[in-house]
C-alpha cells in the first residue's frame, strides 16, 4: 500500500486531504501538534517548526513503513502582522509556513519513492500577490513557492515531482478567522470572488489527487493557482 503523510492533518483542508487519501487507497499519516477531535490511528504529533522533531518523525516513519509515497506540506498559520507589530508573530509565521515546509521535505527525501514520489506544497494566492497587513504570511508563502520551483529541479533525476497549490478563499476556521479580522462574512468575501464562491477544503484536496496521478508525472515546479479568477482581475 502506498504511503502519504500529511501536515495539518486534523482539520481544515488538511483533513480533506487526509480523508480523500484514504478514500483513494493511501496508508495516510495525518500530522499535526495536536490529536483530531476523534481517535485516529494514524495520527502522530509533531510540531514542524522543530528540525528534531521533524527529524524524529521521518525516521519513525521510515522505520514503521520503510518509504513514502506522498508528501503534503499544509501546516501553516496566518495573522495579521503590521511592520510596527510584534516580531514573535513574524517569526511564527514564516517558522509554521516556510521553515516547517523546508524541514519536513528535507526529512522525507530518503525515503520518497523513486519514479513515483510527490510532494505538494501548500501555498496561498497570497504567494502569488501581496496583502498590506499579512507582511509575513506573504513573504512565507512566496517563499514557499520559491522553494518548491528549486526542489522540482532539484527532484527531477530521481522522477519526483514537486509542485504548490495556491487556493483563495477557502471555507477552514483560518479563513473564518481572516472574516473577524477584516469584518465581513462569507458572502462579502464570496462577492469578490470572480466565480462567486469560495472553496470547499474537499476542492483543494481534488486538485492534490490531481497531482498525484500518473498522467500528471510531467508537471513539476508550478503554483497552481484556486482561487476563483481572482489573479485574472487588473
Amino acid at each position: 500500500m502506498k504511503v502519504a503523510l500529511v501536515t495539518g492533518g486534523t482539520s481544515g483542508i488538511g483533513r480533506a486531504i487526509v480523508v480523500r487519501l484514504r478514500a483513494e487507497g493511501f496508508r495516510t499519516l495525518a500530522v499535526a501538534r495536536h490529536p483530531p477531535t476523534e481517535p485516529d490511528p494514524d495520527f502522530m504529533a509533531c510540531d514542524v517548526t522543530s528540525a528534531a522533531a521533524v527529524g524524529a518523525l521521518f525516521a519513525a516513519v521510515g522505520r514503521d513503513h520503510g518509504r513514502l509515497d506522498v508528501l503534503i506540506n499544509n501546516a501553516g498559520a496566518a495573522g495579521a502582522n503590521a511592520l510596527d507589530g510584534d516580531d514573535a508573530l513574524w517569526h511564527a509565521i514564516v517558522d509554521s509556513n516556510l521553515h516547517g515546509t523546508y524541514y519536513c521535505c528535507k526529512a522525507a527525501l530518503p525515503w520518497l519513492t523513486e519514479g513515483t514520489g510527490r510532494i505538494v506544497n501548500m501555498a496561498s494566492v497570497l504567494g502569488l500577490r501581496g496583502v498590506p497587513d499579512q507582511t509575513a504570511y506573504c513573504a512565507a508563502k512566496h517563499a514557499v513557492v520559491g522553494f518548491t520551483r528549486a526542489l522540482a529541479l532539484a527532484l527531477a533525476p530521481r522522477g519526483i515531482t514537486a509542485n504548490a497549490l495556491c487556493p483563495g478563499w477557502v471555507d477552514t476556521p483560518m479563513a473564518h478567522q481572516r472574516f473577524a479580522e477584516l469584518g465581513i462574512g462569507p458572502a462579502e468575501a464570496a462577492a469578490g470572488v470572480p466565480t462567486g464562491r469560495i472553496a470547499t477544503p474537499a476542492e483543494i484536496a481534488d486538485a492534490v489527487v490531481w497531482l498525484l496521478r500518473p498522467e500528471s508525472r510531467g508537471i513539476t515546479g508550478h503554483a497552481l493557482p484556486i482561487e476563483g479568477g481572482g489573479l485574472a482581475l487588473p
